[in-house]
């Protein structure tokens, strides 16, 4: 019975794709060669026409060797360069602001040294303000010497988004003074415009920043089995401008560690001193009995809906096949959306009206409705080589594109290209 289910639905799927796969168009915005990477959300200029990404050079962006900001436009395909880095630096993983054309990235360290090369607590975030390319503003102040200042980092952040009105910036965390004891644990951290902080020269790669910092999760480097602690808090996701969802690593009672959602209640007054303590961290989902535990399926950060009603994360059902639920941020259990007969195979994002979940399916540029759960297909189904790409599938503001990435052939050697889907 259960084959006869997934042929039954591969079946309804195939026929939805022959219905829809035509009308949508797929344009192609960049040309020729070189690396072109997408972050997982905020990609889009606020007027829907601009899209940012950076210049890694290998197809999934694991090498942190870009050297430039670039964004282009999805109309007339112009390139405009935002920053280049210098120094031996490199720069990438780029998100706009949601209502200013100005962007947020990470800047790797300048004139590296043998003890100072690039790794995940040897970064930084910065903005750009696209009528000012190349002047680059330190988001998130360094110290890395005690007695440490109020508002400041002791290493490096990554992957900045700001909530949806472009107040606060939130981002990963790992700190190089507990790296240099083997305690290091990942955090998330959030970055505000209360003040500027200025922290002392004692050491060559203090610097001041534009936002007062602080962290907003709380882990241990050895989880009670079966309770709620955390040894890594990442892959978060703004749930309104007070709230923040991520993925927890809990070790269950028989030793595993899977990872689960969590959420994190913000104060309005965070960059007050003691504002850590009024910070709740709770855990949404409770799944170390299912078949498949835990979060899983590829790589992808937790997000909300607009109203932020319903987290959105990916886990595997009973057949083993990576599928949408969701969560309230308030309490209950989770809630199976997608019943496909593919897996999910890319990060995703919510078109701004809440009805619609962009991602990537067989080979495919797939919509998944955020109420029926119903998948179409707008793009045809492609050879894994040019399949889209799973890092980012991002609805633009308007709700009207997604954008992505394929991997191109050439007479020269494959290259990343952004693309741009309609949807109607």
């Amino acid at each position: 019975m259960r084959l006869q289910a997934i042929f039954a639905a591969a079946a309804l799927f195939l026929a939805t794709t022959q219905m829809h796969s035509q009308s949508p168009t797929e344009l192609q915005v960049t040309r020729g060669l070189g690396g072109r990477i997408l972050t997982n959300t905020g990609v889009w200029s606020p007027d829907s026409q601009w899209i940012v990404y950076d210049t890694r050079s290998d197809a999934a962006g694991e090498k942190f060797d870009g050297k430039r900001i670039e964004m282009v436009n999805v109309r007339s395909g112009e390139v405009r360069v935002l920053y280049e880095s210098g120094n031996g630096a490199h720069c990438g993983v780029a998100t706009f602001h949601p209502r200013k054309a100005c962007v947020v990235f990470i800047l790797g360290p300048e004139n590296p040294t043998p003890d100072w090369q690039y790794n995940a607590y040897h970064r930084q975030g910065v903005i750009v303000d696209a009528a000012k390319p190349g002047v680059a503003i330190n988001l998130d102040a360094r110290d890395l010497m005690p007695p440490f200042t109020p508002g400041a980092l002791r290493g490096g952040s990554h992957v900045h988004v700001w909530d949806p009105v472009g107040e606060r910036v939130s981002f990963t965390y790992e700190d190089h003074v507990l790296a240099q004891s083997g305690q290091n644990q990942r955090n998330i951290g959030v970055s505000a415009p209360s003040r500027p902080v200025v922290v002392p020269k004692t050491h060559p790669r203090n610097h001041d920043g534009s936002h007062f910092t602080v962290l907003v999760t709380r882990t241990t480097a050895n989880p009670k089995p079966g309770s709620d602690e955390i040894k890594k808090a990442f892959e978060e996701g703004w749930v309104g401008q007070r709230a923040l969802a991520f993925q927890g690593q809990v070790v269950t009672e028989k030793g595993e560690t899977i990872s689960e959602v969590f959420i994190a209640d913000l104060p309005d007054d965070l960059m007050q001193p003691g504002s850590e303590a009024r910070i709740t961290q709770r855990r949404l989902t409770f799944t170390a009995n299912r078949k498949f535990p835990g979060i899983q399926g590829p790589r992808h950060w937790l997000r909300s809906s607009s109203e932020g009603s319903r987290i959105a994360f990916l886990m595997k059902d009973d057949a083993g096949m990576a599928q949408f639920w969701t969560v309230s941020p308030n309490s209950g259990p989770p809630s199976q959306l997608t019943r496909n007969p593919w897996p999910i195979a890319s990060a995703f994002t919510w078109s701004a009206d809440g009805r619609r979940i962009a991602h990537v399916m067989d080979s495919s540029v797939c919509v998944t409705d955020a109420t029926t759960g119903a998948t179409t297909r707008l793009t045809p189904r492609s050879d894994d080589a040019r399949a889209p790409r799973p890092e980012a599938c991002v609805f633009s503001p308007d709700g009207t594109k997604i954008a992505f990435v394929r991997r191109v052939p050439s007479p020269d050697a494959p290259a990343n290209q952004i693309c741009v889907v309609s949807v109607k």
